[in-house]
């Protein structure tokens, strides 16, 4: 290890008490996707970027112009306003100078039923344990307090950097991937990219995409006491519900090898029904709403179009359906699936930052879910990894929490790999007395 190496290690050491502070913090702030404290909580963090000297660029999405570009992933829900923000710790360019970007998004899902969770608030940032708890605390405000915290330890260090050290806190991931893509098109580039999602340590150097699909299942209105005179949108719906099972099991019989971990590589869920509105009546709609898994490498046009078959042959077979045919749309977060090149060597560096940094083995797969992973390498150019504390099953759930053990591992290799790809030359290796 180096004098740098060890230098940044005892900053990281010497933060553990405020990186949990600011973790419970963040946690306490309820920036579900598309309301007031998804922006708010980009303030505070600006607020936090400037604190350690960072270079901060925190900027109002011109949300109007990115929601009308051809290629925008979608949204979910309405917002007013979102904002952007990357701190730069800016390199002097000598040498073969690289940039590293480390990339987490603020915004999180609702909480769901309060019931559900152990404590009366979901948002209570509670430490248990190794655990802080809350919603957020694993997806993804473990990892990127990680990342804070990293790029703080570097600074404080002293350390003399090359190329730039990046982190980019971005809204709108949980719904399509608005903060990366405005990122992206405001400019921002790295030569390389770690995402601290939950991968409990792991690599994760791929993932699967998601295509949210809404279904029209049209019947006729009559009273329920003559059933018979009407047809129930319900009773239409199972046919094509039956041909989306067939359908996810055609998809995933055959997998790639990073995915074969997973039961169901490409899940093809229906989240949402409604039908009818009135008990005693014959429902003349339903409306299902679901979201469809992509494959890895797979065209997202191809996916829909499979999709769009399934269910066009589900209603050929019908005669009512037949002649009344289900409608699918496409809405809300269409993400691609994204997968780094394999000609990168960015893997075996995280991985060697992973074991200088104290941790063990890692295993190396992909995600089933959608990401900013796929803009990053995608849209971007910018070899991206997923590495990060937590495991992605307490994500979306009740009790949702990340290990306070692995959000520190996490914090250590960060700050390694910052040394190694943007850090000094390894013949200067040696910082000036302390």
């Amino acid at each position: 290890m180096t004098d740098w190496q060890a230098r940044v290690l005892d900053e990281v050491s010497a933060g553990t008490t405020e990186m949990v502070a600011l973790l419970a913090r963040l946690v306490a702030t309820p920036s579900v996707s598309g309301t007031d404290a998804e922006h708010e909580i980009q303030s505070v963090l600006a607020v936090e970027l400037a604190a350690e000297g960072l270079e901060v660029d925190h900027w109002r999405l011109p949300l109007d112009e990115l929601l009308a570009e051809p290629d925008f992933p979608g949204v979910e829900v309405e917002r007013s306003e979102a904002w952007g923000l990357v701190g730069r710790l800016a390199g002097d360019g000598s040498g073969d100078a690289s940039t590293l970007m480390l990339n987490g998004h603020v915004d999180v899902v609702p909480p769901g039923n309060p019931a559900a969770w152990s404590s009366d608030d979901p948002f209570s940032g509670r430490v248990v344990g190794d655990d802080l708890y809350g919603r957020g605390a694993c997806d993804m405000k473990g990892g990127l307090v990680a990342a804070l915290f990293a790029v703080r330890a570097v600074r404080r260090a002293g350390v003399p950097l090359r190329g730039d050290l990046l982190v980019a806190c971005v809204p709108g991931e949980e719904d399509g991937g608005l903060g990366t893509y405005a990122m992206l098109r405001r400019g921002w580039r790295a030569d390389a990219c770690v995402v601290p999602e939950p991968t409990s340590l792991d690599l994760v150097p791929a993932n699967a995409g998601a295509l949210t699909f809404r279904l029209r299942v049209p019947g006729l209105a009559t009273h329920a006491s003559r059933r018979t005179s009407g047809v129930s949108a319900i009773e239409k719906f199972l046919p094509v519900w039956a041909a989306l099972g067939r359908l996810e099991e055609r998809r995933n019989r055959d997998v790639d090898a990073l995915m074969r971990r997973w039961p169901i590589a490409y899940p093809l869920s229906v989240g949402r029904i409604s039908a009818g509105d009135w008990a005693s009546s014959v429902p003349d709609l339903l409306v299902a709403e679901g979201r469809l898994g992509v494959a890895l490498d797979e065209p997202v046009e191809a996916a829909r179009a499979d999709l769009e078959q399934a269910v066009a042959e589900a209603c050929e077979q019908d005669a009512w359906l037949r002649e009344h045919p289900v409608t699918v749309e496409w809405w809300g977060g269409q993400y691609a699936s994204g997968r780094l090149p394999a000609s990168s060597d960015l893997p075996a560096r995280v991985s060697r930052a992973h074991l200088g940094a104290g941790g063990g083995a890692q295993q190396s797969w992909g995600g089933p879910y959608g990401s900013d992973l796929r803009l990053l390498n995608g849209m971007g150019g910018i070899p991206t990894v997923h590495y990060g504390p937590g495991d992605s099953v307490l994500a979306h759930a009740p009790d949702e929490r990340v290990p306070l053990t692995e959000v520190t591992l996490t914090t250590r290799a960060l700050a390694l790999l910052a040394l190694d790809v943007c850090g000094p030359p390894v013949e200067d290796g040696s910082p000036p007395p302390a």
